[in-house]
């Protein structure tokens, strides 16, 4: 199983953008479908294939290409195929959202991977997504399918559950709009189940997402607030589902949440507020 795409060819999640050579397009749109014809899937690319998964001419892609190039966006290699540049990453470490919170995050994640030797990841929310902004992997440990970057269904996921029982009262009803992606047995489909698991996350400030991706891995994640007791971010650790251990890890998870909530606090100097089960 790799992870998911685009929801379109090309336009970003929840876009209505037209694809494909479309003229009306502004600049801008045209060279933000540029970038977002790489994925996962699609790390390297030649002029063609970007104009095609673009949805764009060939020339006008190649002036695009150009102008990105010259800025740092992308990088070309030996080969000719083009990458996403370092200037776009360096742009992209400037997000409060992801590198402050991560930046406060590490110190208790690498002690939370200490404690556990299993996978210990962070992510934020992103309209009906969930973005992985750091990840710590444990040579043993069981096999993850997110990277730093990469983006995954809220429903499905410890974090993605995380964030959206503590995200604003219309959240529920946007992702149930759709239907709800199934990749094992045991993902949550019946927006009824969901409702109830969402309960159940916000009574006690944990959430387990038991075999809802692969059938081998369990994740607990807990809430990171800032400093007004909203909650901004979601820690995870992600264990093999067959050994049990899930109770056991709760408590570390909770701590190592807590703690990366008072450095968010401590950082604007403030005191945190206090957890509360509802919203």
């Amino acid at each position: 199983m790799t992870a998911p795409g685009p929801l379109t060819p090309m336009s970003p999640p929840g876009s209505s953008a037209p694809v494909g050579p479309d003229a009306s397009r502004s600049v801008a749109g045209r060279m933000l479908a540029v970038l977002d014809a790489f994925d996962a899937s699609h790390r390297s690319l030649s002029l063609t294939a970007l104009a095609r998964r673009a949805g764009l001419p060939l020339a006008t892609a190649h002036r695009l290409v150009a102008s990105l190039t010259r800025w740092g966006a992308l990088e070309r290699d030996a080969t000719g195929a083009y990458h996403i540049g370092l200037r776009l990453w360096e742009v992209a470490t400037l997000s409060p959202r992801g590198v402050g919170v991560r930046e406060a995050a590490l110190p208790f994640m690498e002690d939370l991977y200490e404690a556990t030797h299993e996978n210990v990841q962070l992510a934020v929310r992103d309209g009906l997504e969930v973005v992985y902004v750091e990840l710590i992997s444990g040579h043993s440990a069981v096999q993850v399918r997110t990277r730093v970057g990469s983006r995954w269904p809220l429903h499905a996921t410890g974090v993605g559950l995380v964030l959206l029982a503590y995200g604003p009262p219309r959240l529920y009803e946007r992702v149930c709009a759709r239907p709800l992606r199934r990749y094992t047995d045991l993902t949550i489909q019946d927006p009824h189940r969901l409702r109830a698991t969402l309960a159940e996350v916000r009574r006690t400030g944990i959430a387990v997402s038991d075999r809802q991706i692969t059938m081998d891995g369990l994740s607990i994640a807990a809430p990171v607030r800032g400093p007004r007791g909203e909650v901004v971010a979601s820690l995870s650790v992600v264990v093999p589902a067959a050994e049990g251990r899930a109770p056991g890890l709760v408590p570390a998870v909770r701590v190592a949440a807590h703690g990366i909530s008072r450095t968010l606090a401590a950082a604007l100097g403030q005191e945190p507020v206090a957890e509360a089960s509802g919203r």
